[in-house]
């Protein structure tokens, strides 16, 4: 069943871009996190100058573990950034920094994308959990209990799995927003010169690629279970 020509047609391609997406990001980060920013700033440094010229001074900005695990977390107000971009002053990491701090000023400025996704957040971690097993289950119900409890039992498993695929597309626009604050406010705010950007540019490109290829990963495996199931293109 996972291996039928309909799931490879569907999902070969956005693998690939899923991976093409993770070894650009990896790549990227890891070639201007040699390159040293003439400010010598930090990323912590970087995120500060952010906020503190916007004249955002209510949000903590704190060490994580974990490899590009950096995040922006609107309910304490705390920008937490990875090893590789606390206390790294390289192009990589205060372009990262400067993203991060993109969210905050998103969220001190009321961005509407920024609270719709952080209210679809509770629901796109239930449809995660159990949407795709759900839809999995009615394609093993259908070949066992009759073709319309199945194909009913896939429907409910697709409106859970459709709140993943809508936070995602949510997602995209607080991203390139966030990355597009960072790119001309770096400039604004002497964080990097503008001969600098162009490295700053090529890791935040690259990164939010990765949230594209999520969005389609999830959309061709919704398409998958919908058409297996006969919900789309007719009965199978």
């Amino acid at each position: 069943m996972f291996f039928d020509a309909t799931y490879l047609l569907l999902m070969a391609p956005a693998l690939l871009l899923s991976l093409w997406a993770s070894f650009k990001t990896k790549s990227t980060f890891n070639k201007y996190s040699k390159q040293r920013a003439m400010t010598g700033m930090t990323g912590a440094q970087a995120a500060k100058r952010m906020l503190d010229m916007a004249g955002i001074g209510d949000v903590k900005i704190a060490p994580t573990r974990g490899y590009l695990s950096d995040h922006y977390n609107p309910t304490n107000k705390t920008l937490a950034l990875s090893d590789a971009v606390y206390g790294s002053n390289s192009i990589a990491a205060i372009g990262v920094a400067c993203h991060e701090a993109g969210h905050a000023i998103q969220h001190a400025r009321n961005y509407g994308p920024l609270g719709l996704r952080s209210m679809l957040v509770p629901t796109a971690n239930i449809g995660s959990r159990l949407g795709y097993w759900v839809m999995f289950a009615g394609l093993i119900l259908m070949g066992m209990a009759g073709s319309q409890i199945g194909v009913t039992v896939v429907l409910v498993g697709a409106v859970l799995f459709s709140m993943v695929l809508l936070f995602q597309i949510v997602t995209l626009p607080v991203e390139f927003d966030a990355s597009n604050r960072a790119k001309a406010l770096a400039v604004e705010y002497g964080i990097v010169s503008q001969s600098e950007r162009g490295g700053m540019d090529k890791v935040l490109n690259a990164a939010a690629l990765t949230y594209v290829a999520a969005m389609i990963s999830t959309l061709m495996t919704l398409l998958y279970f919908l058409i297996r199931s006969g919900i789309l293109g007719g009965r199978r």
